[in-house]
């Protein structure tokens, strides 16, 4: 009895001295809307990705990815967006290709792709953009369903196709999914990981209604990702001469199986220093890489709480994204699923344990297919809000069932700053609620402006470039990390910024949203603080250094060793 009455003791003393939350942001407009401004930009070719009206075979759902990218260094972000086939091909010449848009730094793009020497056909999926060779230009890794493929920047506006040169395989056929350049073994060089999502060969896969899982609420459907073989992922290790090594067994990282795996992103989740790999997987159990410091890693996704969500399912994970949406240093990340289902928010409890937190933050079940998705503070308010892209893999099903449109609008979620979300998809402009079917996207200040805006990749139509129209007095703070021991895109670094009492830590990563890349530079929103009160920053390598009394509303380069340097 004395016990019983110590808890009550305890749960009232709790319900007194708890602060009051402040409740005055839900019923404030949220100030970020978007306006699409793609074809004004110069961003109008199509992205072609299987079938309009129906989709034979899944190989014609998943999409691909885009990036913003700086691919001349000039300090504005460009764009490049992937590209797809059909089942029945194109005449020779024909056929849809990657693009690569230069950004004039007037708000239009010209595309580069033929000059750039980028053009590319065939079922592109994901991109990641690091500098493996250390030259100071940004290189590209793309997975396809074929042949993945590697482009070094040569530094003067063209590309070079290096893949075998650099030994990856150019015979054969695998579905290449989620990509990221990781240095997981700390010298200073970008190691390059790679998804598979499943083994699939158009000769021989079942076709609608002709299996236990060729069919969607009754209606035939194409068939998988269930029932469909799985494949392994692979880890290539950076040689420093040019070439990478496929150290997938010797590394761990092909003993995970049984697993469809898509969008791959990189966090030290345990805060050790030393880069994991989260991905996430679709109708399995998702997996967490634990980096091992020896140059193996061990899926530690069932004891970190990761691999399903609170009720112990596996979910259809897709897009996936990084960032410390409650403030308190720690990374969490926010999975997004298939239709009927709630987007993942894991929180990091900063004990190498994840908690379900999606319906304590105030996420529900949708009617749309989730794909591409991000944390960035978009009304810089210091708390870092939600994207998400959305569409659905089934065209035909709308036809019998319109709750389930094929194109859907994107999802915006308000970070309120207690824990929680709001839903302010409805107030976001059109660039939110004008139907697509999407799949990747990517953020990143492309006229340097000071707030985010979004790129987005569409199934058979031309991509979405969402212009941020902030209206707040909000500051902020762009950093971009240049690594001299660290790789020079400091890929791996974690920045904790402190400023008006608040403390939020951002990671330098190389893919993220699905299957898509992230402007480098790292955009803090500061709220009505005038500066960033410390900056500290640990760089890829371990080594930390700390930068004080930073003034709002700049674009700054901190070169490791140096400081700031612009």
């Amino acid at each position: 009895m004395k016990q019983l009455w110590l808890v009550l003791v305890i749960i009232s003393a709790a319900a007194v001295f708890a602060p009051a939350q402040d409740n005055s942001a839900e019923k404030t407009p949220f100030p970020a809307t978007f306006t699409d401004v793609a074809a004004a930009a110069g961003l109008r070719d199509a992205t072609v990705y299987g079938g309009v009206d129906s989709k034979k075979y899944i190989i014609e759902t998943n999409g691909c990815g885009v990036a913003f990218f700086d691919y001349d260094n000039d300090g504005w972000t460009d764009a490049f967006v992937m590209n797809g086939s059909r089942l029945e091909g194109f005449p020779k010449g024909q056929e849809p290709t990657n693009h690569l848009y230069k950004n004039n730094k007037n708000g239009t793009f010209t595309d580069v792709t033929e000059k750039a020497g980028l053009r590319r056909t065939g079922w592109a999926a994901g991109v990641t953009v690091g500098d493996y060779d250390n030259d100071g230009f940004e290189d590209l890794f793309l997975t396809y369903y074929g042949q993945n493929a590697l482009y070094r920047n040569k530094g003067n506006g063209t590309f070079e196709d290096v893949t075998a040169k650099a030994g990856f395989p150019t015979g054969g056929v695998r579905w290449g999914s989620g990509a990221t350049f990781v240095d997981y073994d700390r010298d200073g060089l970008l190691d390059l990981f790679v998804a598979n999502y499943l083994k699939f060969d158009v000769g021989s896969a079942p076709v609608p209604g002709k299996g236990g899982n060729c069919f969607w609420k009754g209606i035939a459907v194409n068939c998988g990702p269930k029932g469909l073989p799985t494949d392994t992922n692979l880890l290539y290790h950076n040689n420093g001469d040019g070439t990478f090594s496929d150290v997938s067994d010797k590394s761990g990282i092909s003993k995970v199986t049984g697993r469809y795996s898509m969008t791959a992103v990189l966090t030290d989740f345990n805060n050790d220093g030393w880069p994991d790999i989260y991905v996430a997987c679709d109708s399995t159990s998702s997996t967490l890489y634990r980096n091992n410091k020896d140059g193996t890693f061990t899926d530690v996704s069932l004891e970190t709480g990761t691999a399903y969500n609170e009720d112990g399912n596996a979910q259809a994970g897709m897009g996936v994204a990084v960032g410390d949406y409650d403030d308190n240093g720690f990374p969490d990340i926010f999975k997004t699923h298939f239709a009927d289902d709630l987007p993942i928010l894991y929180k990091n409890s900063g004990r190498e344990f994840f908690d379900d937190a999606s319906r304590m933050a105030g996420f529900d079940h949708t009617r749309y297919v989730q794909w591409g998705t991000g944390f960035a503070d978009f009304d810089n308010d210091g708390w870092p809000d939600i994207l998400t892209v959305t569409g659905n893999v089934y065209p035909e099903v709308e036809k019998y069932f319109k709750e389930y449109p094929h194109r859907s609008p994107r999802l915006l979620y308000q970070n309120l700053g207690n824990g929680r979300f709001r839903d302010v998809s409805a107030t976001g402009g059109t660039g939110i609620t004008e139907p697509r079917s999407s799949r990747g996207c990517a953020f990143g200040d492309f006229d340097n402006d000071g707030d985010i805006d979004v790129l987005v990749m569409n199934m058979n139509e031309p991509p979405l470039l969402l212009r941020n129209e902030l209206k707040s007095a909000n500051n902020w703070l762009s950093l971009r990390l240049i690594g001299t021991k660290s790789n020079r895109d400091a890929i791996g670094a974690r920045v904790t910024a402190r400023f008006g009492g608040l403390v939020q830590a951002q990671e330098v990563t190389a893919q993220t949203s699905y299957y898509s890349h992230n402007d480098l530079r790292l955009h803090f929103g500061l709220g009505a603080a005038k500066q960033a009160d410390s900056i500290e920053i640990r760089w890829p390598n371990g080594q930390t250094e700390t930068i004080k009394n930073v003034p709002a509303g700049r674009f700054i380069k901190v070169k490791e060793g140096a400081g700031t340097v612009d």
